[in-house]
């Protein structure tokens, strides 16, 4: 039988394999990473990985720590090849990360802090799950489809169904389920193709 402890290392690999894809799609202008949503998730991701680790989860912890990693690369990249313009959300975004931020600094509680992360980390997906809806094609299917088979590992990994365990796990699911929907959909692969046409 699987152990949870070899699941949970397997979706951290995966999970940080899947940043090939992306930064390569990113380094060739197929993919354009939103600059807030990844600004916010490099602060967040360091937060919650340490935090996480921090709360006691050791099976499901390779994934965020992987994601820590590529994360701070992609987001290296964004500045160059990422969105060019600011939107009022990716402002409003960034301060409420900012807001987050500041009430976490006042506390010392590492399961306090894994909740208030998650939840400032999921405010930044707000403008990249936009953007996908609008333009599918500016983001990397490769990419996505492998988070959400590191994800559903990392579920799966799960030893003890509590909240603070739990919780990350549950929250990457269903932001790379998400994000899969929004790429996958039937419309999305006309657009991508219209795109590549237009170059």
């Amino acid at each position: 039988m699987i152990s949870a402890g070899f699941l949970g290392l397997l979706a951290g690999i995966i999970g940080f394999l899947a940043f090939v894809p992306y930064i390569l799609d990113t380094l060739n202008h197929k993919t354009k990473p939103n600059k807030a949503t990844w600004i916010i998730w490099a602060v967040m991701g360091l937060i919650i990985a340490a935090s996480y680790w921090s709360a006691g989860a050791r099976d499901t912890a390779w994934t965020p720590i992987g994601y820590a990693i590529g994360i701070l690369a992609v987001t290296a990249l964004s500045f160059k090849y990422g969105e060019e313009k600011w939107t009022r959300l990716d402002k409003g975004c960034l301060l409420g990360a900012g807001a987050g931020l500041a009430i976490w600094a006042v506390t010392s509680e590492p399961i306090f802090a894994l909740y208030l992360t998650t939840a400032v980390d999921a405010i930044g997906g707000i403008p990249t799950i936009l953007k996908t809806y609008k333009r599918p094609e500016t983001e990397s299917r490769a990419a996505w489809a492998m988070f959400l088979v590191a994800n559903s590992l990392n579920l799966i990994a799960i030893g003890e169904w509590t909240l603070t365990i739990a919780l990350y796990p549950v929250y990457v699911f269903i932001l790379s389920l998400t994000m899969n929907v929004l790429i996958f959909r039937p419309n999305s692969s006309a657009r991508r193709a219209a795109r590549g046409r237009n170059k």
